[in-house]
């Protein structure tokens, strides 16, 4: 791949969905149907400019090391992974929900020490360490909402969308951590590097989200 170009990793699946329009709108636009290949990076209309297509969790990592040079992610796996290598200089304000803590109702624990099931552990430590509550965290991927029917945890933090998931499990939201959309991220040294390129990015990419909002 040549040093000129510049990756961009855009977050799979839903997300990937309300994220293109906007990339459209700032005229970048792959050159075949990311939703019909198996392929993981695609050319577009711009010949310097190419989109990786991945997981999520997987998009912070990229561009911290540089393999590429600006994604789009959750702000949940953001604060998961750490800002240390990257800018966040866009919130392109899709895919908005909530990461909150959640329980069953009527929800009492005598013991101080709370066990706490989450994939967002980095979050849900600092969390609450900053309440000063001393918990144990168990690390699940998936049916959060089964911890506590299940006595494995007493709380989950998780992302909370409608909160149907959750009352049809017998579990409310209790609170609020974060609110959560999906930003533009881009690793230090590209923006260095490739200053002009990223910086007309980004602006056609404010103009595209302030239409969306408008």
């Amino acid at each position: 791949m040549k040093s000129e170009n510049l990756v961009i990793a855009l977050t799979k699946g839903r997300i990937l969905e309300e994220t293109l329009p906007l990339f459209a709108e700032a005229d970048i636009v792959p050159t075949e149907d990311v939703f019909e290949s198996r392929k993981l990076l695609f050319d577009t209309n711009l010949e310097n400019v190419k989109l990786m297509i991945i997981r999520g969790s997987d998009v912070p990592t990229y561009v911290e090391f540089g393999s590429a040079d600006m994604g789009v992610a959750g702000k949940d796996l953001i604060l998961e992974h750490g800002n240390n290598g990257f800018y966040e200089p866009l919130d392109l304000r899709i895919a908005q929900c909530r990461l909150m803590t959640a329980g069953p109702k009527n929800f009492s624990k005598s013991s101080d020490r709370l066990k706490i099931a989450t994939k967002f552990t980095n979050i849900a430590k600092q969390y609450f360490a900053d309440q000063g509550k001393q918990v144990e965290l168990i690390k699940l991927n998936g049916a959060l909402e089964l911890a506590p029917l299940l006595g494995l945890a007493d709380c989950i933090v998780d992302i909370v969308d409608t909160g149907k998931t959750l009352k049809a499990n017998g579990l409310e939201p209790k609170q609020l951590i974060a609110e959560i959309s999906s930003r533009v991220i881009v690793n230090k040294a590209s923006m260095k590097i490739k200053n002009s390129t990223i910086r007309g990015i980004l602006s056609k990419l404010r103009v595209a989200v302030s239409k969306s909002i408008s």
